[in-house]
């Protein structure tokens, strides 16, 4: 996918969707020199590739002539068949729907592996819509939470509430019991060495 966006960016996604243009025996000089630029576009997306490509997988794909077939190559390679496609999804729902902040994690951590799932499960073609994380983070916070996820969803509306907004109210309410715990241990030392 970040390939595909370079690719788009660059204006060379075309090379990819239709392949490198070829002149015909008797071309004109105009159509010569569109498929010379085409070759040399080419080139400089086939460079992108390899510089993007594991050296391992790279070797396995050097063979191939253009960039359209190095790339239908890896997609083939990676992407797999629908029913391939379809298993993982599958996978990757059930990984989002038992997801759980763990006891120790911070809040960054526990939003980080969230938005890893559900960009991974966008990738492989689920809508995930932005109220479905949310709603999914407030559910699975841990229990030192409770009183903090109350207070959001009687105080917004989590439905127009976005992720990022979600965690800025978290982190701040993160600080405030990290503040309060150093707080009452310093009090606890003062106590126990006055």
């Amino acid at each position: 996918m970040l390939m595909e966006n370079l690719l788009r960016s660059k204006e060379y996604w075309s090379l990819i969707e239709h392949g490198v243009v070829t002149a015909p025996a008797n071309a004109t000089a105009e159509q010569r020199q569109a498929a010379n630029e085409s070759k040399l576009c080419d080139l400089k997306v086939k460079n992108y590739l390899f510089q993007s490509i594991d050296r391992a997988i790279l070797d396995t794909i050097l063979t191939r002539d253009t960039s359209k077939d190095i790339w239908d190559a890896l997609r083939r390679k990676y992407q797999g068949s629908t029913k391939v496609k379809r298993a993982q999804l599958q996978a990757l729902r059930r990984e989002f729907e038992v997801l759980e902040m763990g006891e120790s994690e911070s809040v960054n951590e526990y939003f980080a592996r969230t938005l890893a799932i559900a960009n991974r499960m966008t990738s492989h073609g689920e809508i995930v819509q932005q109220i479905t994380v949310v709603e999914k983070i407030l559910r699975s916070m841990t229990e030192r939470f409770n009183y903090v996820v109350c207070s959001i969803e009687e105080s917004n509306d989590v439905t127009l509430m976005s992720i990022d907004e979600l965690q800025s109210s978290l982190l701040l309410h993160e600080q405030r019991m990290k503040g309060k715990q150093s707080h009452s241990e310093e009090q606890a030392l003062k106590v126990s060495n006055g």
